[in-house]
């Protein structure tokens, strides 16, 4: 008796042990010092403690030293294999980095359900590589530098995976800058990692394929804009009765503005910003939007091409104004991702940003010092879109051009169709570009 009820308690603690081993939820088991997060597409890892105020989850503080660079380079990840059931052969991983004229971020996932995928792993670190950029037109060493740092870490999680598929691009920064190829052959050189500089068309579709999900069914029409660091993409969607399950099929205009928060503050001063000064930031950008041909509201809103009509924003821009509208003591993306604000509510937090000085914006969580020297461009930009496309709402998405990269890479290797559902991984999915032509706008400096 006594032998069995042993036998039972040790059968029980080797399940618990089990189950422990397998992780939450069939997550994947990490090292201690090196833990993964399972989040939806776009998701950004838990911040770690003792990381600064300021700090956005996945955001990693800048090596205070060459030293700590060293040391953070030189150990690779060594993370368990995500648990699968009994026979089931792994999930393939890929892998998705957007090195943008303000940050450098990483992704690595695995499909799951049809459409959907888990995020195994993720990076983000502000780099400011189109620092400068607006007066000299060239990358400075600094900027490189930094990006380069960042970017070897980027190399050294890769490099401990076993990756099927992976895209690297780089964005306007690297596209606008007089020395941005020789930028990209040195990355190659001291991180073995061979960057793609995309157009702006691209740049677009993806951010409307990063956000597919955020789209309700009813939607009709969408104007979808992503507000970078160095430029700016606007996407309109016209949906009607038949929508295919590649939102960016139903782009029928888009642009790209060159201008971001980067380059905006820059030219009008990002730390002391007056309503004055913010007010010609606007009116700025009223003028690169108004060679921008498009329907109008009225068109999208109603009529045949359906009642349902809002605004999608993809950028640290809207996602800050969600943090603040929420009074977030920390950036929390599951709360912030898929949020809606209405129309008085953007006014309110723009006009609330807009009375603080520059160390109240530095002060905020969902800012930081990093940040707040941005924030007020971007709410200039935004604005500027507000006025050109009104809606009574707008939805915050905290995801873009990364989710977009690992989307079309597993849809195009047919990953949902030969995938099985896999139990106990919560992710969202989104749709994938087209290849149906749309009409193209570049924006002019005004």
């Amino acid at each position: 008796m006594d032998a069995a009820l042993s036998d039972k308690k040790g059968g029980q603690k080797r399940n618990r042990k089990a189950r422990h081993r397998r992780g939450l939820q069939g997550r994947p088991l990490a090292s201690a010092g090196n833990p993964t997060t399972s989040l939806r597409p776009g998701g950004r890892p838990g911040e770690r403690p003792g990381g600064r105020p300021g700090e956005r989850p996945g955001d990693t503080a800048r090596p205070r030293n060459g030293e700590a660079a060293a040391q953070q380079q030189a150990r690779p990840e060594r993370l368990g294999a995500p648990f699968v059931a009994p026979g089931e052969p792994p999930a393939p991983l890929y892998a998705a980095l957007d090195l943008g004229t303000n940050n450098c971020r990483l992704l690595v996932a695995q499909p799951t359900r049809p459409g959907q995928f888990r995020v195994v792993d993720a990076f983000s670190r502000i780099v400011r590589l189109g620092e400068g950029l607006g007066a000299s037109g060239r990358l400075s060493d600094d900027a490189m530098e930094r990006s380069v740092e960042a970017l070897k870490v980027c190399a050294a999680k890769l490099g401990a995976r076993s990756i099927r598929r992976r895209r690297l691009i780089a964005t306007e920064a690297a596209r606008a800058a007089a020395n941005g190829e020789a930028f990209m052959k040195r990355v190659a050189e001291e991180t073995g990692l061979e960057l793609e500089i995309i157009d702006r068309e691209t740049e677009a579709r993806l951010a409307v394929s990063g956000c597919s999900s955020l789209v309700d069914r009813e939607t009709r029409s969408v104007v979808l804009f992503d507000i970078g660091g160095g430029s700016s993409e606007i996407a309109v969607i016209r949906i009607g009765e038949n929508r295919s399950s590649r939102l960016a099929n139903h782009i029928t205009h888009w642009t790209s503005l060159p201008v971001g928060v980067v380059t905006l503050s820059e030219r009008h001063g990002g730390e002391h910003v007056t309503p004055q000064s913010f007010e010609v930031m606007v009116r700025e950008v009223e003028a690169m939007l108004a060679g921008f041909e498009s329907p109008s509201v009225d068109a999208l809103a109603s009529g045949s091409y359906g009642d349902g009509f809002h605004l999608i924003g993809t950028s640290g821009t809207v996602t800050t104004l969600a943090g603040v509208h929420l009074d977030l003591p920390r950036y929390d993306r599951r709360r912030v991702d898929g949020l809606w604000l209405s129309d008085d509510e953007v006014s309110a937090m723009q006009a609330r940003l807009l009375s603080w000085d520059f160390a109240a914006r530095a002060a905020n969580p969902c800012i930081g010092p990093d940040r707040a020297d941005l924030v007020l461009a971007g709410c200039a930009i935004l604005e500027a879109i507000r006025r050109r496309w009104p809606s009574s709402r707008m939805r915050v998405a905290d995801r873009g051009l990364r989710e977009g990269l690992l989307t079309d890479m597993m849809a195009d290797d047919g990953a949902w169709r030969r995938g099985r559902p896999r139990r106990h991984q919560r992710s969202f999915g989104s749709a994938q570009a087209g290849e149906e032509r749309v009409k193209r706008h570049e924006g002019t400096e005004a």
